[in-house]
């Protein structure tokens, strides 16, 4: 048997109420009462895995959105992708005077013109989003060559801007990974980077607002939970139509951060836990919804296990069961442990995998 943690004070008392399910039996005596006949209906005691789990509520999603910097010397969008479309490497984010301003992965924000001569970890970040989306002829290092340039003035010319063979700051917008757009900042027409935008003169703005393309559950769980998390724990998402999904906790923020609650008077403090769907498609269609989580709190393995119902509660304290054996039927004690999902694991003498225990009705 394999016990993982102890069980929070609350599971505790949720414990002592399942118990009150167990039926009562009168007498005084310290010995478990005589049976007054053969019980209704049976059960087997067998070996299983008990797990409880904490229902929190959450909302299904695709995180938080983070706005997408917009570095340009001047110009009007002309186009935006749609709200709710995904943007995957290669492809235009939007459109400034006309000119697609395309993703590529990483992590290096343009900064600088690319063009031969240059090095550094700007020019591989593009180099390898040219080698991933299929261009040939260079190698893909730190250094832009007059090949890199080449391969750059196809790319260019597949997009159907001017080919320069080089590459400057507001033509490539730089993200880890494909994009969903969740919000237009800034509508068709808005001129950016000149006087009246938010960027100032050849300063920053921001066009969309982006997530990932994966839906997942934000939790804001109480402090006090925070032993029920860690990254790669099992968890369990139920969707508003009842459909009970796998997932796994995927991030948990180190931060508690107050909540509004609309009272000045009290506050609330969570903590930010996202819970990754095991099948992301299992989400449909669906952009936002509240969900419910169910969190792993305790749980033992290979114990041995009966209905909470089979258990009988004595006059003077503890538990007994019903063994029915040859056709005689005889009450014995039994220690219990965890009640999860209806079952409670049991010991005592004579109880072994397979006994046929009585269910009282």
């Amino acid at each position: 048997m394999r016990r993982r943690y102890l069980v929070p004070a609350g599971v505790v008392a949720a414990i002592a109420v399942a118990g009150l399910a167990a039926r009562g039996v009168g007498g005084s005596s310290a010995d478990p009462p005589a049976p007054d006949g053969a019980p209704p209906a049976t059960a087997t005691v067998a070996v299983s895995d008990l797990v409880q789990t904490v229902q929190v509520p959450g909302v299904l999603g695709y995180g938080a959105p983070v706005g997408l910097p917009a570095k340009t010397d001047g110009g009007t969008v002309t186009w935006i992708a749609p709200i709710g479309s995904t943007v995957a490497q290669g492809q235009p984010v939007y459109a400034i005077d006309g000119a697609p301003v395309v993703l590529v992965h990483g992590t290096v924000p343009p900064y600088r013109e690319l063009e031969p001569g240059v090095e550094g970890p700007d020019v591989q970040q593009l180099e390898a989003a040219l080698a991933a989306l299929g261009y040939t002829g260079f190698t893909v290092d730190d250094e832009y060559t007059w090949s890199s340039a080449e391969a750059v003035g196809e790319w260019q010319e597949d997009l159907g801007t001017e080919e320069t063979g080089t590459v400057d700051v507001d033509e490539i917008v730089v993200v880890p990974h494909d994009l969903r757009i969740a919000l237009h900042t800034q509508p068709v027409g808005a001129t950016l980077g000149g006087a009246g935008s938010e960027g100032g003169e050849g300063g920053t703005a921001s066009v969309v607002t982006y997530t990932g393309t994966t839906p997942v559950v934000v939790v804001g769980l109480d402090p006090a939970q925070q032993h029920l998390v860690a990254e790669g724990v099992a968890a369990t998402v139920l969707l508003p139509d009842g459909t009970a999904v796998d997932g796994a906790v995927s991030s948990v923020s180190p931060v508690a951060t107050a909540v509004d609650t609309g009272d000045e008077e009290s506050s609330t403090t969570t903590i930010t836990v996202e819970v990754a769907l095991a099948d992301p498609a299992a989400a449909g269609t669906l952009d936002s919804a509240p969900v419910d989580v169910n969190l792993v709190a305790a749980e033992v393995q290979d114990v041995l296990a009966v209905p909470v119902a089979a258990l009988v509660a004595l006059a003077e304290g503890g538990y007994a069961v019903q063994v029915v054996q040859d056709g005689t039927v005889e009450f014995v004690p039994v220690e219990t442990g965890m009640f999860a999902s209806g079952l409670v694991e049991i010991s005592g003498d004579g109880i072994a995998e397979g006994t046929v225990v009585g269910v009282p009705s």
